[in-house]
C-alpha cells in the first residue's frame, strides 16, 4: 500500500525482488530506516534552533484611532521564503527521484528547519510556552500511533489508506483555494479564526495528519518485507519527516486558536 503521499510504491516496486544472500545488505531495513530518520529529525531540529533565534520583536509606533500606539511586531526574515522554496525543491526532487534521497532528503530538512524553526519564533512571540506545548503533543501523538500501528489496532488497509489519501488530498485542495483567493482579495481561511468551527476544523486536519503516519509506517513496513533497494531507507524517512512538520504545525495552530478563544 503507498503511504504519504510522497511514497509511493511504483517507485520502488521493480526493484524491490526479493533479494538473495549477497545482496541482503543492500537491501532497505527498518533499522536502517529508523536511523535515517533520526538524521532527518537531528537536521530539522538543528537548523530549527537558528531559525528560531532569528526571530525579534520590534516596536513601532502607529496611529490608532487618532492616537499613537506602540506596536509590537514581528517580521521573519527574508530567508525564511528561501528556506521554504528550497526545501519544496528538494522535497519534490525527493519525491520523483527516490534514488537521491539520501541527498536530497537531508537538504529538505535542513532547508525546512529554518523556516519551521522561524515560524515557531513568530508564535512563542505572541504565546509564551507554545511551541514547548506544540513538540512535547507533537511526540506524543506519533508514540501514540506507533503503539497503535505496532499493536495492529489501525493497519493501512485499502479502505483506510483511501479514507485517509481522500481526506488529506481535500484538506489541501482547501488550502489551495484559499491561497488563490486571498491573491484575488477574499479571505477563505476561515479555519485559522478562534471560533468553534475553526477548532473543530483545525482538530480534524491534526487527526488526519497524525493518521498518515499510520500510512507511513505501512509503506515502510511493506517496502522493507519486499526487500526494496537501500536507497529508500532515506525515502520512507522523509515520508515521515513530511508528516511530522505538518503535524508539528497544525497542533501549533490549534493551540493558538485555544489561546484566542
Amino acid at each position: 500500500m503507498p503511504a504519504n503521499p510522497v511514497l509511493n510504491a511504483q517507485r520502488w516496486g521493480p526493484a524491490a525482488a526479493p533479494a538473495d544472500a549477497a545482496t541482503q545488505t543492500k537491501r532497505m531495513t527498518l533499522g536502517g530506516t529508523a536511523f535515517a530518520t533520526g538524521v532527518l529529525l537531528f537536521l530539522l531540529c538543528l537548523t530549527g534552533v537558528w531559525g528560531y533565534s532569528q526571530i525579534t520583536q520590534t516596536t513601532e509606533i502607529r496611529i490608532v484611532n487618532g492616537q499613537p500606539t506602540e506596536v509590537v511586531t514581528t517580521a521573519p526574515p527574508a530567508i525564511m521564503w528561501l528556506a521554504i522554496i528550497a526545501g519544496l525543491v528538494f522535497g519534490i526532487a525527493t519525491a520523483l527521484r527516490p534514488h537521491w534521497a539520501r541527498v536530497t532528503a537531508p537538504l529538505y530538512a535542513l532547508c525546512y528547519g529554518v523556516a519551521v524553526g522561524m515560524i515557531s519564533g513568530v508564535y512563542e512571540l505572541y504565546w509564551d510556552g507554545i511551541v514547548l506545548q506544540a513538540i512535547l503533543a507533537t511526540i506524543a501523538t506519533f508514540i501514540v500511533v506507533f503503539g497503535l500501528y505496532v499493536a495492529r489496532i489501525i493497519r493501512p488497509t485499502r479502505k483506510v489508506v483511501l479514507t485517509i489519501v481522500a481526506a488529506t488530498g481535500g484538506i489541501f485542495l482547501m488550502y489551495l483555494v484559499a491561497f488563490v483567493a486571498s491573491i484575488f482579495g477574499a479571505d477563505l481561511y476561515f479555519w485559522n479564526n478562534p471560533s468553534p468551527l475553526g477548532i473543530g476544523i483545525s482538530v480534524v486536519i491534526c487527526i488526519v495528519a497524525a493518521l498518515n503516519l499510520i500510512l507511513d509506517f505501512g509503506f515502510i513496513e511493506g517496502a522493507t518485507q519486499q526487500g526494496a533497494p537501500k536507497y529508500m531507507e532515506w525515502y520512507g524517512a522523509y515520508g515521515v519527516t513530511v508528516t511530522l512538520v505538518w503535524l508539528y504545525l497544525e497542533i501549533l495552530r490549534l493551540l493558538s486558536l485555544l489561546n484566542r478563544s
